[in-house]
């Protein structure tokens, strides 16, 4: 396997650089971890987007045991990515189904990225997702907010609020 060329590769600037200026407890990495940092998360949200929607289904094709599939339900509820719903049967008593959420539907772009690194480097023969209208293979690609596809060595990490600014001064320079 091939070694990158050049570290790092993305580049830190500002506060960032160098590496005491910043706090890895305001990481929205780690804190995104702390929502979803286990298997059984990831694959609980990915039978949602397949459609899953009742507990023992999550269970069943996650391949968890019920009270791991209790947990991660409860969690993603918890969180916000996913909403539980009561429903009835006639002559059954209640129970809940699960349903993603708008923060739950943006995950899906990890997901996706996710999928396509497995596809390159675990499992090549697996599922892959295509655009319903025309066929394509769907890939997660990075874009800066102007169109431009990115590649990781053109990425500059910047704080917040300095991204914020360096983009009002980009588009300024550009009048």
């Amino acid at each position: 396997m091939a070694e990158l060329e050049t570290d790092p590769i993305v580049r830190l600037t500002g506060a960032l650089d160098p590496r005491g200026g910043w706090s890895a407890s305001r990481c929205t990495i780690a804190k995104a971890i702390d929502v979803v940092g286990n298997r059984s998360a990831f694959l609980i949200l990915r039978e949602a987007f397949y459609g899953t929607t009742r507990f023992d289904d999550f269970a069943a094709r996650v391949g968890v045991t019920e009270s791991v599939a209790a947990a991660r339900l409860k969690a993603l509820v918890d969180e916000g990515l996913l909403v539980k719903r009561p429903y009835r049967e006639v002559g059954e008593r209640t129970r809940y189904d699960y349903h993603l959420t708008e923060m739950g539907a943006d995950f899906f772009p990890v997901l996706t990225a996710l999928m396509q690194w497995g596809e390159r480097w675990r499992e090549p023969a697996g599922v892959q997702l295509r655009h319903r209208d025309c066929g394509a293979p769907v890939h997660a690609e990075l874009r800066c907010d102007q169109g431009h596809p990115v590649t990781v060595r053109e990425i500059d990490l910047v704080p917040k609020s300095a991204a914020g600014t360096a983009q009002a001064a980009a588009a300024d320079s550009e009048d």
